[in-house]
């Protein structure tokens, strides 16, 4: 399973003071060297957060791979295109939310086909394509469709379920959603909410290939440094893939 560092609070903890650190470039770094597979960052078209200076940076400096996340109907489209990310990820983005609050809504009207052509302008640069949708059958086989090569299962009902039983029937939702998209022939990747607490049984869902996972480690990583956030959430992940349960 491929693990990638989402650096975007990294940025949010700059802009708090609108200076210029912490550094999320600086930061990407360190999660290299404690071993993840790759960095994740959402560049936004209010730049709330991340600036192009920084994906600029990133793509100069990662040596592991790039993973772009970016809304469809945007400027940040023509950069995506330019940069040639080593992924882009699709995800819906409104200016007043504090952090993207579901999947991409592939069945409003306009959304499937504003997604399409954004998909197809990222293919045409080379870039490999992923979708953030929700677990839902219907999304999945509209992303299918649109002839991506990977989904991003959206994991906020499951972290955000309020006891054990809902968590139970938010991870079935996962994981029926994983084999779905595997029969469709997709890559599935999964992300968003997931901590040190709540990652093994995601992590230990087979067809999942790639956990995004930025604002937990970021946290710890305020507490006992980046490397050793990295490093402690690496392990998570690998004992679940091995059957070792952590939690």
């Amino acid at each position: 399973m491929r693990f990638y560092v989402n650096v975007d609070h990294v940025a949010t903890v700059r802009e708090a003071r609108r200076t210029d650190e912490p550094d999320p470039v600086r930061a990407a770094m360190l999660v290299e060297l404690a071993g993840a597979d790759g960095i994740t960052v959402h560049l936004r078209e209010d730049r709330r957060h991340v600036s192009e200076r920084d994906v600029r940076l990133l793509m100069d400096t990662v040596r592991t791979g790039v993973n772009l996340e970016l809304a469809a109907a945007t400027d940040v489209l023509d950069i995506a295109c330019d940069l040639r990310p080593m992924q882009a990820t699709l995800v819906p983005e409104r200016r007043e939310e504090v952090t993207t609050e579901g999947g991409l809504a592939l069945g409003e009207q306009g959304v499937l086909e504003a997604t399409g052509e954004a998909v197809d302008r990222l293919s045409s640069a080379g870039i490999r394509t992923s979708l953030f949708v929700d677990p839902d059958e219907k999304m999945l086989e509209l992303s299918a469709d649109l002839g991506v090569t990977a989904v991003e299962l959206h994991t906020g009902e499951y972290a955000n379920a309020a006891d054990q039983e809902e968590r139970d029937t938010q991870l079935a939702r996962l994981c029926a959603a994983a084999q779905t998209a595997v029969g469709l022939g997709l890559a599935v990747h999964a992300g968003h909410g997931l901590t040190y607490e709540n990652v093994t049984p995601v992590a230990a869902i087979a067809p999942i290939e790639e956990l995004n996972i930025g604002h937990s480690i970021v946290s710890r990583a305020v507490l006992v440094g980046m490397e050793r956030a990295v490093r402690e959430m690496g392990v998570l992940i690998r004992e679940a893939r091995s059957g070792v349960v952590a939690f």
